[in-house]
């Protein structure tokens, strides 16, 4: 008996929940024709028992939206905002169905390749947590390392400047601003000394071909957004990082055992990252992390979470955002995609603080 392709077409509707939007539009139209054994079933027919958690239905629109951008289906564009497009979404569906049917081998390889949106705008919510762990250590040099860091954008957050209502830190002058809309923070000063990431496909985001890449991910009517990439790409292609191909355990492991000057932090962090890892994965990751505690000062910053089973574009993020921990204390939650940072009521502005300029 053939696979049943209800579920996952039930996973497509729900993403969003509703039509309001190009994405929304689609991805209802995609469940109908994957139960109608159209195109979308041809391309997903290996993916039929996949869970909320592998995000099919983001991975296949990313790579609807690569052939978009390379040019390959010019009839699309004029649907694609970031792209200027202003025709309906509700008219789109006969010429993406097009689309499937004429890039079917394509499109399965896409479903192979997990999300790598490299949110710059996680930043905002990922120095949150980077002031806490200069704070609780009192170490004012940082070595960065990032599992699972895609094109590595989130490494050069002291090359982006990160403020609130009360508060900035980073340099003026920086391509990207990201407000984090949270008063009270407690920027840290800071000197990032190194910075290195992993990923099992790194993205070469200083090169035109990553930099498409990553913009496949990044939905295309949320212009902010793209405005984000664009300006985090920029500053990537000014300062190029290095983003190893490897496991994230091996690379954790690897990298922990590198000796480490006196004085200075070795943060581990990641965002929206462990969903993708397997189980074991995950646990030989923190197994490193807490062999290597009694050798260096180190602390481990997360941003992760799963979004609600519906309208993920718009789900309340004091209930339902990623939750920010360091070294597992829940210190923030955030938007998958970056603002705003809605901080844990345990985190108490200092009474004396005063708005100033931290960082480099």
């Amino acid at each position: 008996m053939p696979p049943d392709p209800r579920p996952l077409a039930e996973l497509f509707r729900g993403h969003f929940g509703h039509r309001d939007h190009l994405y929304g539009e689609l991805l209802w139209h995609f469940a109908a024709d994957l139960e109608a054994g159209g195109p979308t079933a041809q391309v997903c027919r290996d993916h039929l028992a996949a869970t909320r958690a592998d995000a099919v239905q983001l991975r296949l629109l990313a790579g609807l939206f690569r052939i978009v951008l390379r040019g390959d289906a010019p009839q699309l564009q004029p649907f694609y905002p970031s792209l200027g497009g202003t025709e309906p979404p509700t008219a789109a569906w006969p010429f993406v169905r097009a689309a499937l049917a004429a890039h079917v081998e394509e499109l399965r390889s896409a479903l192979a390749q997990a999300p790598q949106t490299n949110e710059p705008g996680r930043a905002a919510c990922l120095a949150v947590g980077l002031f806490e762990a200069v704070r609780r250590t009192g170490c004012h040099r940082v070595r960065l390392l990032e599992p699972g860091a895609a094109g590595g954008l989130n490494l050069h957050v002291d090359r982006y400047r990160v403020v609130g209502p009360d508060w900035s830190w980073g340099p003026r002058d920086s391509p990207l601003t990201l407000d984090t809309q949270a008063a009270g923070v407690r920027p840290e000063r800071m000197t990032i000394v190194a910075r290195r990431g992993c990923d099992l496909a790194p993205v070469d985001a200083s090169s035109a071909t990553g930099a498409a890449y990553l913009r496949s991910f990044v939905w295309p009517f949320t212009l902010e957004r793209h405005e984000r990439l664009s300006a985090a790409l920029a500053v990537a292609a000014a300062h190029p990082v290095v983003v190893d191909a490897a496991p994230a355990s091996d690379w954790v492991r690897a990298q922990l055992a590198e000796p480490v000057e006196p004085g200075v932090v070795t943060v581990v962090w990641q965002s929206i990252t462990e969903q993708y890892w397997p189980a074991d994965e995950t646990a030989a990751v923190r197994e490193a992390l807490a062999r290597a505690r009694s050798r260096m000062p180190l602390v481990h910053v997360s941003m992760e979470g799963v979004p609600p089973p519906q309208g993920t574009d718009g789900y309340r993020i004091a209930d339902h955002g990623p939750e920010l921990r360091v070294d597992g204390d829940l210190i923030a939650r955030s938007h998958h995609h970056g603002p705003p940072v809605v901080l844990t009521p345990r985190i108490v502005p200092r009474p004396d603080h005063r708005d100033g300029i931290l960082g480099p």
